[in-house]
């Protein structure tokens, strides 16, 4: 996958390295995101997947400032046109 949206969009493609949260910014404001439904320190013991999946579909058709006001979907879909 990041070999196909380099070879499309001209931009380098980076990984992460492991504990080095600083290095993934996107990554802790999602995990942010995800805290306005389930606090920190939250048991996902009794959270059925359905719910979760229903949090995360809600998450990816926010609309971002960052993508000019577009749902990382729609973003996401133009590499597939």
């Amino acid at each position: 996958m990041h070999e196909y949206i380099k070879e499309h969009t001209g931009m380098d493609v980076y990984f992460c390295d492991p504990y080095s949260p600083w290095q993934r910014g996107t990554n802790e404001n999602t995990n942010g995101l995800l805290r306005q439904f389930f606090p920190k320190g939250s048991s996902f013991k009794n959270i059925t997947n359905e719910s979760l999946q229903k949090v995360v579909d809600m998450i990816n058709n926010r609309p971002r400032k960052r993508l000019g006001y577009k749902t990382p979907l729609e973003v996401l879909s133009k590499f597939f046109e």
